[in-house]
Order: structure tokens, then sequence, then C-alpha cells
């Protein structure tokens, strides 16, 4: 009886089961210890205080150990409360967060599959160049096109408007190259069948396309969520006035010394995105999985 093929599944299953709870690890802690009263988090924490002393005092001092506690031992609402009742600017700026990723996801998944039907189904000249010269933007570095950015919002009288970062996050190129590749694997004889039958591109684009490319569109929706969610360096650059920036900004000035706000605000902060993920992670793996599926 051979038993490689059994030892290999383990020992990958194994591998696995290690990396998802390195990656689980941050946010189950962060949840529960969004539930822990200040005086406990202060207690199995409060070794961290060591680092804010100078180098000759932290010398001085024994070596002190963190205790990470997994479960509270008095569950309490009081984190939550202060983040959301007591602290109207985070609540002001989780809006701020909103107004600036809700139109820049739907901005750039409309433009995204409209563009890639039309790099993938049309034929015109010049399309695959100006589909490569697109790329390139996605290829370069995002810290080179800030200064480019940042110049044509300054000519456009966009500084310190949201316009300077949703527009740009609208027309990014990484919607067009998704959506392209994911229209790619569309059969041809679809569309062939349907001119046939003397329908246009609009109506074939709304009744055929959409239909299927439905889980590559949900794929792109979270995707393009997750990466303008935790955006810094485009607030920081183009919104000068600190009540018009996003919770993403301000997170890491939220706890002033208050480990339990801490806690609080970031479980907040991960709440949205987890449950989007939960809810669309059929849809994300199918739609990563036949992006790459060519016509």
């Amino acid at each position: 009886m051979n038993t490689a093929p059994n030892a290999e599944v383990s020992v990958k299953l194994l591998l696995l089961l290690l990396f998802g709870a390195l990656v689980l690890f941050p946010i189950v802690l962060t949840l529960s210890n969004a539930f822990m009263s200040e005086r406990e988090i202060t207690h199995h924490y409060g070794a961290l205080d060591d680092s804010d002393s100078g180098a000759e005092e932290a010398a001085a001092m024994p070596t002190a150990y963190v205790s990470i506690r997994w479960v509270p031992e008095r569950a309490t609402l009081k984190p939550l409360a202060d983040v959301l009742i007591y602290s109207p600017k985070y609540l002001l700026l989780f809006w701020n967060s909103v107004k600036l990723t809700a139109p820049i996801v739907l901005g750039q998944t409309v433009v995204g599959t409209l563009a890639g039907y039309a790099f993938a189904k049309l034929a015109f000249p010049g399309r695959d160049k100006l589909f490569f010269l697109y790329l390139l933007t996605m290829l370069m570095p995002f810290q080179v096109t800030l200064v480019p950015n940042y110049l044509v919002a300054d000519r456009l009288g966009l500084l310190n408007a949201y316009g300077a970062i949703i527009w740009p996050g609208v027309f990014a190129a990484f919607g067009v190259f998704l959506m392209r590749q994911f229209v790619g694997g569309i059969p041809n004889a679809y569309l062939e069948a349907a001119r046939i039958d003397g329908t246009g591109h609009f109506r074939a684009f709304v009744h055929i396309v959409l239909p299927i490319v439905k889980p590559g569109m949900t794929a792109l929706m979270l995707l393009v969520f997750a990466d303008n969610w935790n955006m810094v360096e485009q607030p920081l650059l183009f919104l000068t006035e600190p009540f018009r920036q996003p919770l993403s900004v301000y997170l890491a000035r939220i706890a002033e010394g208050r480990r339990g706000v801490a806690f609080a605000s970031s479980a907040l902060y991960m709440t949205p995105m987890v449950l989007l993920f939960l809810y669309g992670e059929d849809q994300l793996v199918a739609g990563i999985q036949r992006s790459g599926v060519k016509g």
C-alpha cells in the first residue's frame, strides 16, 4: 500500500492550516480584544509601554513579555461605545471613507467592464497597442503616478477635493485589465449568433456579456474596495484639511494612548471588508480563476 500520496496531502493540509492561522491571528485577536476593558488590556499589554522609554531606562528595566488574551475576562461594550458615541470624529471620517471608496468601486467596475468588452471583442485600429499603453500605467510603481496626478489635479483645481482621488481611481488600469481577460473567455460564437439575429453591440453587451461576467464584476468590486478602503498616500497628498481625510489616515492617531479604543476602532474599521469578502468569497474565487481564460 502506497502511503506517499496521503503523506503529501497531509503535509499540504498542515501548511495551509498554518498559513491560515497566521492570516487569521491578527483579525481574531483584534476582534476579541475589542470587547476587553481598558484595565484588562493595560494589564496584559502593559509591557508595550517599555518601548516608549529612553534607551537607558529600557536597558535598566527587566525584560517583560506581553500576555496575549483571546477571551475577555469580562466582556464589555465600553470601548465600542467610546468610539461610536463619544468620538464623533470617527463616524465623520468613516463616512469620508465611504464617500471616497463607493464612487471608485462603482465607477471602476462600470468603466472596466465597458472598456474590457471593447478591448476583448471589438476590432478597431490600434486596439492592442492602445491596451498595451494603458497597461503601462498599471506596471509603474504607484508612487510614480502620484506626481503627475498631483500636477493634473492642481491644474484642474481639484486639490483638497475628493475628485482628485476619485477620478484617477475610476479610470485605473486594473479594472480594464481584469475585465478584458474575463470578457475574453466568452466564446465569440455567442456574439456572432447575436449579430446574425440583428442584435447590436449594446443589446449584446447587456443581454449576453453582463450575465456571464457577473462573477468577474463582483471580484473586481471586492478587490477595488479592499485597495481603496485602505488608501493612505492619496489622502495625505491631495486632501490638506484633516476633517476631509478618510478613516484610514486617522486610524493611527485615534487611540491617543488608549489601547481599548485602538482595538475597538480597528475592529469596526475592518468589519465592512471582512463581511464583503465572506459574502463574495465564491464570486471572488470564480472571477480570478476565469480571468485567465482567453477566447
